[in-house]
């Protein structure tokens, strides 16, 4: 299974992909590939490969990347190297990706494909969990803010759709949704 999580920044698809891999050692975190530079506790090749511009548009040029786009001003990707690798591994992979890699996902014909959009409770309630972040500046919350409305917009291309208003119920909606995908005897 290839479970897609999106959301806006500050939605909480990460936290909940990681309450997935928890729970279910056969769930594995894609590691996607990015231009941005590491936050202070990221570690390279474990959250993101992260890589130069050059590097970037040098994968890019030789087709080695499954989807990519780019958010904020950095470029993220996933290598098509990823996916082969866990399959043949028989690793189940949640992607931890914006509407537009999700889009190129679906577009390329992948199978055992499940989509999910994760919403925040209310618009507050986003801009209230950027800021406790506390890796977020005014202005760079502002930005999050302005493309988290065009970000949501694309909930409707999605399979399932969540609002992760208590994180302990979205995880057991998580939960609901692959065994009604019925491809994982979920732990």
């Amino acid at each position: 299974m290839i479970l897609i999580l999106s959301s806006p920044s500050g939605a909480g698809k990460t936290t909940l992909a990681k309450k997935i891999i928890d729970l279910d050692p056969t769930f594995k975190l894609s590691v996607s590939c990015t231009t941005r530079k590491p936050r202070e506790n990221e570690v390279d090749g474990v959250d993101y490969k992260f890589l130069s511009i050059e590097e970037f548009n040098k994968f890019k040029f030789k087709d080695l990347f499954l989807e990519h786009a780019e958010v904020f001003g950095n470029y993220y990707g996933t290598l098509k190297s990823e996916i082969q690798e866990n399959q043949k591994l028989g690793l189940n992979l949640i992607f931890d990706i914006d509407w537009q890699g999700t889009e190129q996902i679906v577009q390329s014909g992948i199978k055992d494909l499940v989509t999910v959009f994760i919403l925040p409770p209310s618009i507050i309630e986003l801009e209230n969990r950027l800021k406790k972040r506390e890796q977020n500046n005014k202005q760079e919350i502002s930005k999050r803010m302005y493309f988290a409305k065009k970000e949501i917009s694309h909930w409707k291309d999605y399979k399932y759709v969540l609002i992760n208003k208590d994180l302990q119920q979205t995880v057991d909606c998580l939960i609901t949704i692959i065994k009604l995908e019925n491809r994982n005897n979920f732990n």
